[in-house]
C-alpha cells in the first residue's frame, strides 16, 4: 500500500512540475520563424540574416488607434538604438491595402521597414497573427523572448533590448 501511494504522489509531483515549467518557462524557448519579408521599397529581410542582433517585429494595421499610436515611440526606439544594433520590422497585416499602408508609411515617416504580407505568409509564420498590434521581440540568438498583443511597455521593451545590445555598442 504505502508502494502504490509513493508512486501516485511521485506521478502527481511530476504532473505539477511539468505543468509549473510549461507555464512559467520564459517565451524564448521558440525559435522565430524561418520566413522574408517583402517590404515597401521592393527589398527583401530574411528573418535569419538578422541573427546577432535584436529584432522587434511588430504586425499592424491602418485602421488599428493602438498601432497609430505606438508608432511615434517605435520611430524614436528605432532611432536612438537602430545604430547600436537594433532592427524593428513593421508587418502590415494581409487585409491592409498596400496604397493605404505606403501613404500612412509617408505620412508618419517610419524609418524601418515596413513589410507588406498580401498572402498571409508572415501572419501564419508567427502563429496566425488575427489582433493588432501585436508583437514579437527575437533575441540575438533568434529565440522569441517577447510575444505582446496589444500596445507595448515602451519603457520596458527599452530595457529589455538594451540589454541585449552588446556592452561596446551601448
Amino acid at each position: 500500500m504505502r508502494k502504490q501511494e509513493f508512486f501516485i504522489a511521485l506521478i502527481v509531483l511530476i504532473i505539477f512540475f511539468t505543468v509549473a515549467f510549461l507555464w512559467f518557462a520564459p517565451s524564448g524557448v521558440r525559435p522565430a520563424p524561418d520566413i522574408t519579408f517583402n517590404t515597401l521599397d521592393g527589398k527583401t529581410i530574411d528573418l535569419k540574416s538578422l541573427k546577432g542582433k535584436p529584432v522587434l517585429v511588430t504586425f499592424w494595421a491602418t485602421s488599428c488607434p493602438g498601432c497609430i499610436k505606438e508608432m511615434p515611440h517605435l520611430i524614436e526606439l528605432y532611432k536612438e538604438l537602430h545604430g547600436k544594433g537594433l532592427e524593428i520590422i513593421g508587418v502590415a497585416m494581409p487585409y491592409d491595402r498596400p496604397d493605404h499602408v505606403i501613404e500612412m508609411s509617408k505620412r508618419k515617416q517610419i524609418p524601418y521597414p515596413i513589410a507588406i504580407d498580401i498572402q498571409g505568409e508572415a501572419v501564419t509564420a508567427f502563429g496566425k497573427v488575427q489582433l493588432t498590434p501585436t508583437s514579437f521581440l527575437i533575441n540575438p540568438e533568434g529565440k522569441i523572448v517577447k510575444h505582446r498583443i496589444g500596445e507595448m511597455d515602451m519603457t520596458a521593451l527599452h530595457h529589455q533590448i538594451q540589454a541585449m545590445l552588446s556592452p561596446e555598442s551601448s
